[in-house]
C-alpha cells in the first residue's frame, strides 16, 4: 500500500519555477530517496511533502488524505503523523537530548511530566543512547546529535519520517552507522522513510525505491529502485550520477 503519493505536483517560489509535474508513490515501510544534482529543489519537494509548503499545483495525498486540499486545522494533525530530522539536527543547545526529544511530546500530548521523560529515554535508546538523556548536545559527537534529531522526530510515533540530508557533515563511519539505524528503524517499526540526500553510498546502499529530479529541465527523469536506475535508467544523466566515479 502507498503511504504517499504526489500528483502532477509543481513547486514555485514566487515567479521561480522550482519543480514541475512530479508524480510518484512511496510505498508503506520502504526508504525512499529524493534525489539529483545540487540545485535541483530536493529539500523544496520535500518541505512540501512534509507539509511545509504548499505546491503550485498539484496533489499530495498522505495514506489517501489530501494533505493540500483540507483546512490549516486538518492539514496540522496530518502534520502530526510525519517527523522531520533535519540536516544539523536543530538541537536546542540550552536543553539536555532528553528535554530536546520531549518537547514534541510536550507540545502536544496530554502525557504527563514523568511519563514524557520516560518516553524521550525509550526514544534515545531505540537510536543506541540510552543513559544519554541528562547530556546536552555540546557533550556528544555529530554523530550523536544526527541520532538525537532521529529520536525527536519519532517522539510522535510518525507513520513517515523526513531526512534532509542526513549524512551531510559525517565522517564515512558515521555516515554508515546512521544509514544502518535508518535501515533497522524502519525494519523494526515499519516506519516509512523518505531521504532528501545527494550521498551515492547511501542512496545505493539503502534506497528501495527514489525519484531523480533534474535542475534544467526542472522535472523529475525517472523514478525506480536506485540500483536498477544505476544499471537501466534509460536517460543517461541518471546512469552518469549513480555511476559516480566508476570508469
Amino acid at each position: 500500500m502507498r503511504q504517499l503519493e504526489v500528483d502532477q505536483l509543481t513547486l514555485r517560489y514566487g515567479t521561480t519555477l522550482v519543480q514541475q509535474n512530479l508524480s510518484f508513490g512511496v510505498e508503506r515501510g520502504s526508504i525512499f530517496i529524493i534525489m539529483g544534482p545540487s540545485g535541483c529543489g530536493k529539500s523544496t519537494v520535500m518541505r512540501c511533502l512534509s507539509g511545509l509548503l504548499a505546491p503550485a499545483a498539484g496533489e499530495v495525498r498522505l495514506a489517501g488524505d489530501s494533505l493540500w486540499g483540507v483546512s490549516s486545522t486538518q492539514r496540522t494533525a496530518l502534520m502530526r503523523r510525519q517527523g522531520v530530522m533535519y540536516q544539523s539536527g536543530a538541537l536546542w543547545s540550552g536543553m539536555t537530548l532528553a528535554d530536546n526529544v520531549a518537547l514534541p511530546l510536550t507540545q502536544y500530548s496530554a502525557l504527563s511530566p514523568r511519563q514524557i521523560r520516560e518516553l524521550a529515554e525509550c526514544k534515545l535508546a531505540l537510536v543506541g543512547l540510552g543513559g544519554f538523556g541528562d547530556y546536552y548536545p555540546s557533550e556528544i559527537s555529530g554523530g550523536m546529535r544526527k541520532r538525537v534529531g532521529v529520536a525527536r522526530a519519532m517522539a510522535l510515533d510518525p507513520d513517515v519520517l523526513f531526512f534532509d540530508e542526513p549524512s551531510a557533515g559525517l565522517d564515512p563511519l558515521s555516515a554508515r552507522r546512521l544509514d544502518e539505524l535508518i535501515v533497522q528503524l524502519r525494519d523494526s517499526l515499519n516506519t516509512t522513510m523518505i531521504l532528501v540526500t545527494h550521498e551515492l553510498d547511501s542512496i545505493l546502499a539503502i534506497g528501495d525505491d527514489s525519484v531523480f529530479l533534474d535542475p534544467q529541465q526542472k522535472t523529475m527523469l525517472a523514478t525506480g529502485s536506485p540500483r536498477w536506475l544505476r544499471d537501466h535508467a534509460a536517460v543517461p544523466l541518471v546512469r552518469a550520477f549513480l555511476r559516480r566515479g566508476e570508469p
